[in-house]
C-alpha cells in the first residue's frame, strides 16, 4: 500500500471566497503535525497563482467558485473540493474534470479532514457520508432515465447521443458508462467514486470495452468511441 513518509510534511493552499471559512480551514489543518498552509486565496485565480508558485500537495477548494477556474487549478494542482450545498450534480462534474475528493461541511471533524488531505495524496478520492449518498443517489436517478430509451436488442443506452456507438461495439449500460467516463477524461479512481464500484472493478470493466472496441488504449478508445475514426457511423453519414 502506497504510503506517506513519516518525515513528510504536506503543503496546502486553502482557497474560498469568505474569509471567515478560509480561517475555519486553516484552524482545522494547522494544529497537525505533517501539515503545512503556504498560501490562501480569495478565488480560484489566486489559487492558481499561488499552486504554481508554492507546488502545494493539496488544494482545498471552494465548489461554487467558477467552473472554468476550477478546471485550470485542477490541472495545476490536486483539488479537494469543500462545499456548504448538498448538490449531486456540482460533486459529479467536479469530479469529472478532476478534482480529487469532494467532502460536505459539517460532515467532518478537524482528523477526518486531514485524512481526507493524506487520501488525496495517496491518489484516493475522499467523500463524505451524505456526498457519496447523493451521487448514488443522481447515478441510480440517471440510469431510471437511461431506462427509458430503448434500442433494437432491447438493451438500456446511456443516451441519445451514444446509442449508435453502444449498439455497434455491444456495450452493456454499464460499460457504456463508464466509457462514457473514459471519454470525458476521468481516470480510474474518479470513475471508481462517480460509480460507486471499485478500481478493480473499474479495470475489469475497461479490459472487456477495449476487447469490445479492439483497441489497446484509453485514447483510442475514445476516439472510437465518439465515432470520429474513418468507418465508424459518423465518419459515414
Amino acid at each position: 500500500m502506497t504510503g506517506i513518509p513519516a518525515h513528510e510534511t504536506l503543503r496546502i493552499v486553502v482557497a474560498d471566497d469568505d474569509p471567515a471559512a478560509r480561517a475555519r480551514l486553516a484552524a482545522l489543518l494547522s494544529g497537525h503535525a505533517g501539515l503545512r498552509i503556504v498560501a490562501e486565496a480569495a478565488d480560484a485565480h489566486e489559487a492558481q497563482e499561488a499552486a504554481r508558485r508554492h507546488r502545494p500537495d493539496v488544494t482545498l477548494l471552494d465548489a461554487h467558485l467558477p467552473v472554468p477556474d476550477v478546471a485550470q487549478l485542477i490541472a495545476v494542482t490536486p483539488v479537494l473540493m469543500l462545499t456548504h450545498a448538498e448538490e449531486p450534480e456540482t460533486a459529479r462534474e467536479a469530479l469529472r474534470r478532476g478534482a480529487r475528493g469532494y467532502l460536505l461541511h459539517g460532515e467532518f471533524t478537524a482528523d477526518e479532514l486531514v485524512a481526507a488531505v493524506r487520501e488525496v495524496k495517496r491518489g484516493r478520492t475522499p467523500l463524505t457520508p451524505s456526498v457519496a449518498a447523493l451521487l448514488a443517489q443522481a447515478n441510480a436517478e440517471r440510469a431510471a432515465r437511461a431506462a427509458t430509451l430503448t434500442e433494437p436488442l432491447s438493451q438500456v443506452q446511456p443516451s441519445v447521443a451514444q446509442s449508435s456507438y453502444r449498439s455497434r461495439f455491444r456495450l452493456s449500460r454499464r460499460e457504456a458508462e463508464i466509457m462514457d467516463l473514459i471519454a470525458s477524461g476521468m481516470n480510474n479512481q474518479q470513475i471508481a467514486a462517480t460509480c460507486f464500484i471499485t478500481e478493480k472493478t473499474v479495470k475489469n470493466h475497461i479490459n472487456r470495452i477495449f476487447a469490445k472496441l479492439h483497441s489497446t488504449n484509453r485514447a483510442e478508445a475514445a476516439v472510437k468511441w465518439r465515432g470520429t475514426t474513418p468507418g465508424s457511423p459518423s465518419g459515414r453519414s
